[in-house]
Parts: structure tokens; sequence; C-alpha cells
């Protein structure tokens, strides 16, 4: 085809060229943009590696420690992990790659990809930088709570053991407190109380260890008569949140510790990227290797601790009877999507700095190799611990099981109250959570910071002063969150962007390069950057993207939609009002692509096939010019 051989004619030698003034003497001219951009110098990565590090520290992050072991563990365990895999390779990876493809073809951010593309899906783009832009927002108030545990680490009695503080409630206890009482006591209204006594007041007439009984031979575990709340729990929601009585309609006052903490997160996230790919291409090393070795460390502990064998076989145990129900096929594919952070244009971004025949297909099967173990990997040392927890208490593993924030900052905290050193394993588990959190932002500023830069080229020389404004504004934004009821803000927006909106924007990604541009071109092109692309691998490419991964977004989408609830935390169901800003938030994030389209239409007046036909700027990111001639010879769909 004419535009692969456009491709080949450059690589073999600098001398083709097709500018402006080309098209114009052939009298072919593309009305449908008056003026081709300059050729801007853009930075690239100093190493094909530092490439590499900063996929995985984009795809790998808190999600993998606290989201996929849980879902694996309510979702059939093995059988998720089946399922899982699956759609890491049949949606995932795919989407994944075509997403580094086009940043790495282009080599321009996602606003100019999908614009040059078609440009009935210029505004795709945008939708996907709103989307990060949101994500980032709230993502760095986590970042700001392993601060603020971190910091608490170091004090002599960590915090979340006791329940002797003044926001502690009657119905507090820990396991620490819990372990000093014998086998026929629980902790209970601040003292270690009879379990025989609770029992006659549930009813019951006699009692063994910690299990209640009746004459007629019915049992019931004391732990189900009594309302107990864990020391960390109370610690989490009333001192770090400060969410005791705070309501959507009283969102309590500004906490200093919180936004003091938001503050230092900034910080250091603004010096690592500060100049863009030139640091933060460095500080990925660290923040992807580091992980890797605490988590090891709390894996070789955990696994020793009475009760761990427990927990790891309640979470691999599969659930074969799990793989014929839907519900566990659809949490499979929206794993897939948050783990990977498709759909956000990040990777399209970091893929823009590749040289042209960077092999990104090898990047995106190391990533999706690491993504899956690391999520396995991480699960052992969580369950592990769970088990061990269970075991103190005396109560089923799914009593201390949780998911979300929860499981790092509730369950695992109380579990390290039981282990020698404490305070050292939580100085090294919430080091480990912050330096995860912190590496996965990288990609999210850089992709904003890209696509201001590229925009207005002059500000290339004042990145520092760009990602300054970009941090800052994402500061401002995120201090709602450091109020007594920051949380529920917090809950309200990661429902409503990385929970659903990225789909309908993965969607028609797909549906832009698979179906509109055609996917056999497509392929070519891939071709022409390296990537062998024949036989079985041609066909596995073709498949995903033409029908499989349409067809699950498709899928994920509906699930979505017949499983939707309210917006909660915990027992707290938002008011319909606040459920319905959060409905709105999500709209937001796709409202670029129909305005945009609005705007292009009254101003260029395209006529009906040119919205579909790429423009003259489309091309490798080695020729920026390609003539409407060209393409029009080219524009057959197959």
């Amino acid at each position: 085809m004419a535009i692969e051989k456009l491709e080949n004619n450059f690589q073999k030698a600098d001398q083709f060229k097709v500018t402006l003034q080309d098209v114009k003497k052939n009298g072919v001219e593309d009305t449908r943009s008056k003026e081709l951009p300059e050729i801007i110098e853009r930075a690239s990565w100093g190493k094909p590696l530092e490439f590499i590090m900063s996929c995985l520290c984009y795809a790998i992050g808190l999600g993998n420690v606290w989201r996929f072991p849980y879902l694996c563990y309510k979702n059939g365990g093995g059988a998720f992990l089946v399922a899982y895999c699956i759609m890491l390779i049949v949606m995932g990876m795919p989407i994944f790659l075509l997403e580094l493809s086009l940043g790495q073809y282009t080599g321009v951010g996602p606003d100019q990809v999908f614009k040059r593309i078609a440009p009935l899906f210029s505004g795709l783009g945008y939708c996907c930088l709103v989307v990060i832009y949101l994500i980032t927002v709230y993502y760095m108030v986590i970042i700001g709570w392993t601060i603020f545990y971190f910091i608490e680490s170091f004090n002599a009695e960590l915090g979340w053991g006791s329940c002797q503080h003044s926001f502690n409630t009657k119905v507090c206890f820990s396991a620490v407190e819990e372990a000093k009482c014998n086998s026929s006591e629980i902790f209970y209204n601040f003292t270690c109380y009879p379990v025989l006594n609770i029992c006659q007041e549930g009813g019951y007439k006699t009692s063994i260890n910690r299990t209640c009984y009746n004459e007629d031979g019915s049992s019931i575990r004391v732990t189900a008569l009594v309302n107990r709340t864990l020391s960390s729990e109370e610690y989490y929601n009333n001192y770090i949140l400060g969410l005791e009585g705070a309501s959507w309609d009283d969102f309590g006052y500004l906490r200093w510790q919180n936004l003091m903490c938001l503050v230092a997160a900034w910080i250091i996230g603004y010096l690592c990227v500060a100049k863009s790919i030139k640091t933060s291409g460095k500080v990925v090393y660290f923040t992807t290797i580091f992980p890797y070795v605490i988590l090891t460390i709390l894996v070789v502990r955990n696994v020793t601790l009475d009760g761990a064998v427990d927990g790891i076989v309640l979470y691999l145990t599969p659930q074969w009877e799990k793989l014929l129900e839907a519900d566990m096929w659809g949490n499979a594919a929206s794993q897939t999507f948050y783990s990977f952070g498709i759909a956000c244009g990040s990777l399209i971004t970091l893929a823009s700095y590749n040289k042209f025949n960077t092999n990104c297909l090898k990047g995106a099967v190391v990533v999706t190799a690491a993504n899956a173990f690391t999520s396995v990997y991480a699960g052992l040392a969580i369950f592990a611990v769970l088990g061990f927890l269970a075991k103190q208490l005396d109560v089923p593993v799914d009593e201390v099981a949780s998911d979300g924030p929860g499981l790092a900052f509730i369950a695992y905290p109380e579990a390290i109250l039981l282990l020698p050193l404490c305070q050292l394993w939580a100085v090294i588990f919430f080091l480990m959570l912050f330096v995860l959190g912190i590496g996965c932002q990288f990609a999210g500023l850089e992709a904003v910071n890209t696509t201001i830069v590229d925009r207005w080229p002059k500000l290339r020389n004042y990145q520092a002063y760009v990602m300054l404004g970009i941090c800052f504004s994402c500061f401002l934004l995120g201090i709602p969150m450091c109020f007594n009821g920051g949380i529920y803000l917090f809950t309200l927006l990661e429902w409503n962007t990385a929970s659903w909106a990225i789909l309908p924007i993965g969607l028609l990604e797909i549906v832009s390069v698979s179906w509109v541009y055609g996917c056999r071109r497509f392929l070519g092109h891939m071709t022409s950057m390296g990537m062998v692309m024949k036989g079985f691998t041609y066909w596995f490419w073709w498949t995903c993207w033409v029908i499989v991964a349409p067809v699950a977004c498709i899928a994920v989408c509906v699930f979505q939609l017949a499983n939707y609830k309210p917006a909660s935390y915990g027992s707290y169901v938002f008011p319909e009002w606040a459920d319905a800003i959060g409905l709105m938030i999500g709209i937001i994030t796709l409202l670029p692509l129909p305005i945009v389209a609005v705007v292009m239409a009254i101003r260029e007046k395209y006529k009906l096939k040119e919205w579909i036909v790429p423009l003259n700027t489309w091309g490798p990111q080695n020729n920026k010019s390609i003539s409407q001639e060209i393409l029009t010879t080219d524009n057959q769909r197959t």
C-alpha cells in the first residue's frame, strides 16, 4: 500500500519528504487541514529500558495490592485467576499494545493521535486526558494517606493498636488487646468480657471457648452476637479521615494533617517529573524495582506466620463453577482495565517518546506478564497475613478480608500489630505503598504536560513551569478531599472515572483504529516499525482488535449497567443528588468527543466521507507530512 511504501522509503533514505509545498505543487491539497504543523523536536527515552520501566511503573500500582487479591478471593480463587489471565491476553494486552503502537507510530500525544486518524474522533484524546487528570487528583490523596501512616509508624506505640484514644468508641477492640484475654473471654467494652455472659445475653445456654451453644445443639460464634469494630478501622475512619459525624450535608472542616501530607505528596511527585521524561525516566528504575524487593520481604515473612497457609489456600482454591457466572467474568474484565490504566492517554504519551523502530510488542508482553505475576504475588503476601490475623482473632478469614483502601489501611495494619518489631514492618509496608502509588502518577502527569507543550511548542523550554502548574491545579482540586467528608468525594470520583468512564473510551479507541481506519492497514504500520506481524501473530491481533476486545468492552459496559448501585461508603449510601453529581462527572469525561466534533463541523465544514478519512498530518513520526494524494489512493478499509 502507498502509506507503507512511503514509510519504507523514508526508513531507507532521508531524502524522501513530502512537504506542504510539494502537495500544492502537484495540485493536490487537503482542504481539511489548511496548515501543517512544523516539525517539533521532541525528547526521547535515553534507553529503551526506561520506556519498559515507565510502562511497568504505570501499570503496576496499588490496585495490584488491594483490589486484585480480594476480587480473586471473592470470585472463585484459582478460577478467577484463569478468567483474569484470559482477559489480560484477549483484551488487556491488545488495547495496551494498540495505545503503545499509536503513540510510537505518530510520535504525538493522545490529543493529536485520534484527530489525525479520523476527524470524527478528534475529541477522544481529550476524553482520555480529562479522565487521567481526575484520576491523578484523587490518587494523590491516597498517597497522602500513605505518608500519614508512614510518619505514624515511627511512634513508640502504633496508634491503630489501641482503643484508648479520644476518637475510639465503646465497640472498639484490637488484635493486641484481644490476645491478652484468655480463651473464654473476648475484648469488649474496653475490657476482657466473659464469653458465657455474652452467650446468655444472646439467648444461648452455655459456651465452649468462644462459641455459644444451645441445648438442641445449635451454635454460633460469640463474635456474631456483639458489634465490635477493629481499632485500626476506627483509627482510619475517625483519625486519618476524621469521618465521624461527617456526611454530604455536613462536610466538616479542613484537616490540616491531611492537607500537609497532600502537599508533601505533590512536592515529591513534582520533583520526580519536573523535567518530563528526563527525570521520570531515571526515577522509574527505583519506583519499579523497590516495591518488588519489599514485596518479596513481606511474602517471605508472612508465609511463615501461624495461619498463613489457611489464608493462602482460601485465596487460591479454585471454584470452577464460578467460570459459568457472568459476574466473575465482568469483574475479571473490569480489573483488567483498572490494572492496565488503558484508555487514559498515558500509554500513548509514553510510547510517543520511543524511536520509530522500537519493538513495543515485546514491551506489551513483558508488562502483561509482570502485571499478572505481581497481582498474584501481592495476593500471597496479603492473604498470608489475613490468615494469620484470622487465626489470632479466632474468626473466619472473610471477617477480616476487605477490598480497596480498607485492605491496605485497616486489615493489614491490624495484622502488623501482632508481629515482632511491628514498627519496622509498618514502615516497610507503607513505604512500599507510597512508592507504588507515586510511580503510577508519572505517566498521567506526563500525558497532560505533553499535550500542552505539543500544542504550544514555545513552552517546551519551560516544561518545569508547565508541570508545576499542572501539579498545583491538581493539588487545589484535591483539597476538598482533605475535609472530614473528603472520603465521600474521593469515592464519587473513583466510582465515576476509573470504574466505568474508561470503558466507553477504550471501546471508541478500538473502533477508531480497527473498524474505521482499518485493522490490516494498522498492522502494516506495525510491521514498518519492525514488529513481526504474520501467520498466527497477525491473525491473533486482528481477531482481538476487530472482534474480541470490542465485544468484551461492550459486555463489561452492559455488566456494569446491570449491576449499577448508588455510590456508598461503608453503610452510608449517598443521597440521590450526590449520586447525580458523580454521574455528571463521569459524563463530563465523555463530553469532549461530541463537543469537539460539533466545533469542527462548524469550523471545517467537512464532507461526510472526510470525517473518517485520515488528515494529511497522519503518518509516521519521522515524516510529519503526507500528501492527500497518497492517502486517497489507500483509503479503502480492509
